[in-house]
């Protein structure tokens, strides 16, 4: 009986190949837009769920559900990780993707919160969370799937395009937010025309069903039960099998922390700074981004092929020190070009407020003190800004003083110092922000373009489903889907605009040490 790996290098048939890589990659990108759709319209989501006189209130919530998605991806990786080591790969990732299809499109029939109350909360919270098991289970399998079939020499390559489909999704939900935006007035698009790209994903997932169906079960898998070596029981043998706890330890805070938080500060990071910090129309910020990331998404493929020639973990460690150094450079470079007229008045005139103790509480509805009104105005403008103890609330603007809370005198003092309430489209620089963008999106290429290939060769066969997607999903469902709610709450609590960006230099810095470490080589394994 030829093992696994001949197996899959036996019979190489281009055509087969292409088949598995598109059938996977399309289903990848289709989970991926229904995941990133509610990120996108996280700001007006939180608007129509949690409605609240405190607008960073209502974001929080909304990222807080998004978070949540991501929070139950862990148990999904167990569920589908179990199903995918005992019965094969390809008939699991045929069950997330109609589970991730179903969620996301039951979320466009969603009532809000005006026509049923809390309860409207609540069942979107359910359906995120739908979404989040669908997605611990479909990495996994697509990513195992194809490398399984890839021949030695190739894995890197071959699995890249999973990990391209990742921004292939962020870039479709992108265009299809603009597409369905700019076709209609701003009050039909918030009254009914959100739930267009969530309904949009049933003939998407029609779509990545009908090409899934064709496939045949992996060489690897299929060996294993012709041999009678199928794990009985994969989750309780990922943690028996010898050296597989630090294997499992290693891929969550070396590789799936790391490359997590820079993917998602390249995307959702980079569109809450956009429209959040720089006051850039949300219209605009998604435009850039969407062509950022479309310059730089032919990286995730170059990335794999490198790791096929040079090593996976040299290109990792290259693009976890390009980012610790990169990231706040970057962000800067973005926010002068975004709006030219605020990073001048932030260096020329800076803001303090100076209070006593204060009770502040950024999900609160509404804020009985003064002090608490001034935090929230503060943070509803986006508007940098260090704080000071003194017995009296005083706003600083340059040289004017503003005692206690008076919104309108803060306007005025803003104003006069050049502070703009939005992003001016005359002054802007749109090249250098797509240039910034694309630079993000370059590293996480860098970070993300062979991870498929390093976790599919660190486990063994009968528990790689299991073992590869537990530490995977925990490492992007917490380090990575909080990360818009983390970096923004640290904002909104210290006042500082970039302050957000420490939450992944510190993640990335940890995954740089443990990989460094003890990461192993293993592009030449065998997938036996």
């Amino acid at each position: 009986m030829a093992n696994g790996a001949n197996a899959a290098e036996e019979v190489i048939d281009p055509k087969r190949d292409r088949l598995v890589i598109t059938a996977s990659s399309l289903g990848t990108v289709f989970e991926w837009y229904d995941f990133f759709v509610y990120g996108i319209l996280g700001a007006l989501i939180g608007k129509l769920f949690f409605p609240s006189d405190n607008p960073t209130a209502a974001m929080l919530a909304s990222l807080a559900v998004f978070g949540a998605g991501f929070g139950v991806r862990p148990l999904g990786a167990i569920v589908f990780g179990y199903l995918g080591d005992k019965i094969g790969r390809k008939y699991t990732f045929l069950v997330t993707i109609s589970l991730m299809g179903g969620a996301t499109a039951a979320i466009g029939f969603l009532p809000t919160f005006a026509s049923i109350g809390v309860t409207a909360a609540v069942l979107l919270l359910i359906l995120r969370c739908l979404q989040g098991l669908a997605l611990g289970g479909e990495y996994g399998g697509a990513a195992i799937y194809v490398a399984e079939h890839a021949p030695k020499g190739k894995r890197g390559q071959y699995t890249s395009w999973i990990q391209a489909s990742v921004a292939g999704g962020f870039l479709l939900a992108v265009t299809v937010v603009l597409v369905t935006r700019t076709s209609m007035s701003t009050e039909a698009f918030e009254a009914w025309g959100w739930r267009v790209p969530f309904l949009i994903s049933i003939l998407l997932l029609a779509i990545s069903l009908w090409i899934r169906l064709k496939l045949s079960e992996s060489p690897v898998f299929k060996a294993m039960k012709e041999a009678g070596t199928v794990s009985k029981n994969p989750f309780v043998e990922s943690f028996q099998y010898p050296g597989n706890v630090k294997r499992i330890l290693v891929a969550l805070f070396g590789v799936a922390a790391g490359l997590t938080v820079i993917y998602y500060t390249s995307q959702f990071g980079t569109l809450y700074f956009l429209t959040g910090t720089a006051r850039v129309p949300e219209t605009d910020a998604l435009g850039y981004m969407a062509v950022g990331a479309l310059l730089a998404a032919p990286l995730y493929v170059a990335a794999g092929w490198l790791s096929d020639h040079y090593g996976r973990k040299k290109i990792l460690l290259i693009g976890y020190a390009l980012s610790i150094v990169g990231t706040f450079p970057l962000f800067h470079m973005m926010a002068d070009a975004a709006n030219p007229a605020l990073a001048r008045a932030t260096v020329s005139a800076p803001v303090t407020l100076v209070s006593p103790a204060c009770d502040f509480n950024v999900f609160s509805s509404k804020h009985e003190s003064d002090c608490a009104k001034a935090l929230n105005f503060l943070s509803k403008r986006g508007i940098s800004y260090s704080k000071a103890e003194g017995d009296d609330l005083m706003l600083k603007v340059g040289a004017a003083e503003i005692k206690g809370f008076d919104d309108k005198a803060y306007i005025v003092a803003l104003e006069k110092a050049g502070y703009p309430d939005k992003s001016d489209p005359d002054q802007r620089k749109p090249l250098i922000i797509i240039l910034a963008v694309a630079i993000l999106v370059a590293l996480s290429a860098m970070t993300y373009g062979q991870v498929a290939a390093i976790l599919v060769e660190m486990f063994p066969a009968k528990i790689r489903y299991t073992s590869m997607s537990i530490p995977y999903h925990i490492g992007t469902g917490y380090f990575g889907g909080f990360l818009p709610f983390i970096s923004q709450y640290i904002v909104v609590k210290t006042g500082g605009a970039f302050m957000g960006l420490w939450y992944t230099i510190g993640v990335v810095a940890m995954a740089f040490i443990v990989s460094l470490i003890w990461l192993p080589e293993n592009r030449d394994k065998d997938l036996d």
